[in-house]
């Protein structure tokens, strides 16, 4: 298992002009898990995270609830978008906002080297605008508008009315790169992920790049353009910049250096911005493209892709204050397929929480601990002599690390964990079978046979307690520690996992995922 490598991985920046939904906290949970799988196999990893608040999505909002667009950002990064890193156990190592003096000066001089090099210029554009995307349509994404919008122009994500702006803009030639990114998906194909996404991006790219308009002079909420102040930078211009700019972009070189490129994990609705605009403005700015983009799909309640605009937004603490943190994290990455859209259901997680959570995984845990404190003192056994079905565990566990391993290098991540519950069946199976209970009556053969079914047992738990912190932390460090393990989890290698438990007596578990008394079911 190589390691010791640079991993910086972003999770997009998110707009505050709302509270988070459960989709947000999709991605947040999902990239977590990536960046916590990297920390264990020893790479420098670097988890970034934060929030775009500038734009005029933003200034109509805040002037909604009359306040500055300033103050607003604040109130829902403080009260919304933090608060919900905490509850989800999100690892960030750095959290940026778009308002912070770090980016909005870094975005400013990237700018001004864009123009020093003749990649910009001013002209006058007339088009139709979605304020919810921020975003000129395409006319692939205009369609006639039905019901009370009959008659209008509307986006084709917000079902509502589009904008017709006019105004002098400043544009990036973003045409002149069409051949050098058509290159780049050629020669890299994992450069966009999954396939569906790739293909949806070169479709498009070949269809032919515009010049894109990176300022406004409508609204004044924004970056203002170095050279000319009555101008604000284009939000989406501004937001991808964070990925650099959180890094030292113009001021510290070194951690640039350090941990770029990066991976960014975003929806599908904004890949067109990460796989087109953004490496054009980096390979403009003479800077290395990212190591890559990988496009998850939408979370869908009844049908249609969750929006609080349609009232179908989940927010996140609605799932965690009944679940727990670990139950949602591991809903989300076990039953949905990452890189394609999923169902949520109250249903399905509470199943889930039972079967595969309480009784499959925390009842084994409890059941061995159990035992180990009962018929040995909480002292794990020392090894004796293995049978066949004693290797078969010790295999078995060695062999799901590796695969979960490849799993989730390729951001497989539902296929990584489907890898790890493999061992969880197994070991459920094998003390069903070796039935350690009957054993202890059996005198000192049996005792033996005791001896090697709870060691093996055992050391499969810690096992299972380092494979599984990237995706359930919370209930893997209350295992880790009553199985005695060695060190601080976070940081125990994936590939030291099978040796590390039993440092000291194992002490009591308490219930990893206690039983649900309240209704969920919508």
């Amino acid at each position: 298992m190589a390691s010791g490598e640079s991993f910086y991985i972003t999770t997009p920046i998110f707009y505050v002009n709302d509270v988070p939904h459960i989709g947000h906290a999709y991605t947040e949970v999902a990239v977590d898990a990536l960046a916590r799988w990297h920390r264990q196999r020893g790479d420098t990893t670097w988890l970034l995270t934060g929030t775009d608040e500038h734009g005029q999505k933003i200034m109509r909002s805040a002037l909604a609830n009359n306040v500055t667009p300033q103050a607003w950002a604040d109130k829902l990064v403080n009260e919304a978008w933090k608060p919900m890193l905490e509850t989800l156990n999100i690892s960030n190592d750095d959290f940026i906002r778009t308002t912070d003096e770090r980016h909005e000066t870094r975005v400013q001089r990237f700018l001004q080297k864009l123009n020093d090099a003749g990649f910009i210029y001013d002209a006058e554009f007339e088009a139709l605008y979605c304020v919810g995307c921020e975003e000129f349509k395409p006319e692939s994404e205009i369609v006639a508008g039905t019901g009370q919008y009959e008659g209008e122009k509307v986006c084709a994500i917000h079902s509502k009315p589009l904008e017709l702006l006019q105004e002098q803009n400043y544009f990036f030639k973003l045409s002149e790169f069409q051949d050098r990114l058509l290159a780049l998906y050629e020669e890299n194909p994992e450069f966009i992920q999954p396939s569906s996404a790739r293909n949806e991006v070169i479709s498009f790219v070949r269809s032919g790049l515009r010049d894109l308009s990176i300022s406004r002079t409508t609204f004044d909420w924004g970056v203002k353009v170095p050279w000319d102040e009555s101008h604000v930078v284009y939000v989406w211009f501004d937001a991808l910049l964070n990925y650099i700019t959180a890094i030292g972009y113009g001021d510290d070189d070194s951690e640039l250096e350090k941990f770029w490129p990066a991976h960014h994990v975003v929806g599908k609705d904004i890949l067109r911005f990460h796989a087109v605009i953004w490496p054009a403005m980096l390979m403009a700015a003479g800077l290395q493209v990212p190591a890559g983009i990988f496009a998850h799909g939408w979370l869908l309640v009844g049908g249609e892709k969750m929006s609080k605009s349609k009232l179908t937004g989940i927010e996140p603490t609605e799932i965690t204050d009944v679940f727990g943190s670990d139950a949602f994290r591991y809903y989300f990455l076990r039953a949905i397929h990452f890189g394609q859209d999923g169902s949520f259901s109250w249903e399905d997680l509470s199943a889930r929480y039972q079967a595969e959570l309480a009784n499959g995984f925390g009842n084994l845990a409890s059941r061995v601990i159990a035992m180990v404190n009962k018929y040995f003192d909480g002292v794990v056994p020392e090894q004796s002599t293995l049978l066949d079905s004693e290797q078969a565990i010790i295999d078995l566990a060695t062999e799901v690390a590796a695969k979960a391993d490849e799993a989730m290098l390729a951001f497989n991540i539902d296929g990584a964990l489907a890898h790890i519950w493999r061992l969880v069946d197994a070991l459920n199976g094998y003390i069903t079978e070796q039935e350690p209970w009957a054993l202890s009556k059996q005198g000192d053969e049996g005792r033996a046979r005791l001896s090697a079914v709870l060691e093996v047992t055992t050391r499969a738990l810690g096992h299972l307690a380092v494979l599984l912190n990237p995706f359930i932390p919370i209930a893997a460090e209350k295992l880790w520690f009553a199985i005695g393990g060695d060190g601080d989890l976070a940081t125990t290698r994936i590939d030291d996992a099978y040796k590390l438990v039993g440092s000291r007596p194992l002490s009591e578990l308490p219930p990893l995922f206690p039983r649900i008394e309240q209704e969920v079911q919508r």
